[in-house]
């Protein structure tokens, strides 16, 4: 009951947003092709073969008058794949280089990698937490939404036996295909990993320690599946947190550090771009996966369709 009001009241959100925008611009909705609205994980098992998003697309189509595009992990996961990362397909589009090996670092509330190597499939896979748990734990203890650019753990001291323990889990140590979610690394996760300190640790350096675990499992990821890449590029939300780009810039000598904005793609906007462009792929019937990063059978159309 909760997931389906919660989805009722994304979709007015969204739709509020939409209509906005559309007024700002001086468009009306017969302009637009389709909207290409991913919703809200809440659950993610492709271990299960399913994933969940809350979004409401069919009251969304209602209330803009536009077709809606959603459900774009589904067939993937019925061909065997981890419905996601789905970004991958995008980037590459985007983004790759025909002379030179380029990744890109997806930071949202997870993390993905998208390997481009000139004349091969892509390779990618989520390297693990992203933002989602230090998001979590400034919001637990400091009532932020967000720690702004790494300041809080800034101030805070890595701690190397937590940090160590934390990337001694399993999931830091399997080969892609692989995606991850809040259902693995969430709040709990994490009061079981600092269960033998107590109240030991300041909450600032397990601040610090979550961003190193973000950091060390990104940049290991590079080593491990990148290192032939010249230049490594971020994108997401957590392409603002400066302290981040320090430490990323720190273990990746090898490697420029930079954010998507040097290749003329606002970070900012990536993964929106990215589900607007999987929305026009279905719309012209191509495949929007890439099995190479999915472990799908093979490459499908991704989506259904909620007409207005």
């Amino acid at each position: 009951m909760r997931a389906g009001q919660a989805g009722n009241h994304w979709a007015t959100l969204a739709a509020a947003g939409v209509n906005q925008l559309l007024q700002r611009n001086q468009l009306n909705a017969a302009a637009i092709r389709a909207i290409g609205s991913h919703g809200q994980t809440v659950r993610h098992h492709p271990e299960l073969g399913f994933s969940l998003q809350i979004g409401a697309p069919a009251l969304l189509a209602e209330l803009t008058n536009i077709n809606v595009i959603s459900d774009f992990r589904s067939r993937d996961l019925a061909a065997g794949g981890e419905g996601a990362p789905l970004v991958p397909a995008f980037h590459a589009w985007l983004l790759s280089d025909p002379q030179r090996t380029r990744t890109l670092i997806n930071i949202g509330g997870f993390a993905n990698l998208t390997i481009m190597r000139p004349g091969k499939p892509p390779a990618g896979f989520d390297s693990g937490p992203g933002n989602a748990l230090m998001d979590a734990w400034i919001q637990q203890h400091q009532g932020l939404a967000y720690d702004d650019a790494g300041q809080w753990a800034r101030q805070g001291s890595v701690v190397p036996e937590l940090l160590q323990q934390l990337l001694a889990d399993p999931y830091f140590a399997r080969r892609g295909p692989k995606s991850t979610g809040r259902e693995y690394f969430n709040p709990r996760w994490l009061d079981q990993q600092l269960s033998r300190y107590g109240s030991s640790i300041p909450a600032a350096d397990v601040q610090a320690t979550l961003l190193a675990l973000t950091a060390h499992s990104i940049a290991d990821s590079v080593r491990l599946t990148a290192s032939d890449s010249a230049a490594v590029y971020l994108c997401g939300g957590g392409a603002r947190n400066t302290l981040l780009l320090e430490q990323l810039d720190q273990l990746l000598p090898e490697q420029q550090v930079a954010t998507t904005q040097a290749l003329g793609a606002d970070p900012d906007w990536m993964e929106a771009m990215a589900f607007a462009w999987l929305a026009w792929r279905f719309d012209e019937r191509l495949a929007g996966n890439l099995p190479s990063v999915t472990g799908a059978r093979g490459e499908r159309v991704l989506g259904a369709l909620y007409p207005a």
